[in-house]
Formats: structure tokens, C-alpha cells, sequence
């Protein structure tokens, strides 16, 4: 197996991979933090006596879905240094 998929694309295709991951990892971090935000201004608001744990699930969840979109998104910007792109 391959270590970077990434070495069969075009260098067109592979600078329009980069800026589609990096614009997905830009706006699932921001949904993150407005997330993170909301969250801290309702527990505030309303306080956490009786606050359902079912509502931290987005943000057990986050990390673990950001993870593989950060690892291809390296893969790709090595692959590109390496062109020298």
C-alpha cells in the first residue's frame, strides 16, 4: 500500500484537493467553536443542574471526525511541498 495516495494526482488536482480540505477543516472549526460558544452561553443561562449528557455529544464527537480530515489534509500539503508547488 501506498503512503500518499496523493502522488497519482495531477498538480492541479492536487492544489484543488488542498484548498477543499482546507476550507472544510476551516468551516467544521468554526461550527466548533460557535458551537463551544452556544454551549457555554445556555449552561450559563439556565445552568447545569439537569442538563442531559445526550448534549456533549457533538463535542466528544468533533475531535473524531476532524482527525482523518487533518491527516489527508497533511498528506496532501506534503505532497505538495514535495512538488515544490
Amino acid at each position: 500500500m501506498k503512503k500518499n495516495i496523493y502522488e497519482q494526482l495531477s498538480d492541479e488536482e492536487l492544489l484543488k484537493k488542498r484548498n477543499t480540505f482546507r476550507g472544510v477543516s476551516i468551516g467544521f472549526g468554526i461550527v466548533f467553536i460557535l458551537g463551544i460558544i452556544a454551549f457555554i452561553t445556555i449552561l450559563v443561562i439556565k445552568g447545569a443542574k439537569g442538563f442531559p449528557f445526550a448534549a456533549f455529544t457533538p463535542f466528544i464527537v468533533m475531535p473524531v471526525t476532524m482527525a482523518p480530515l487533518f491527516i489527508n489534509l497533511n498528506l496532501v500539503n506534503k505532497e505538495v511541498k514535495s512538488r515544490n508547488l
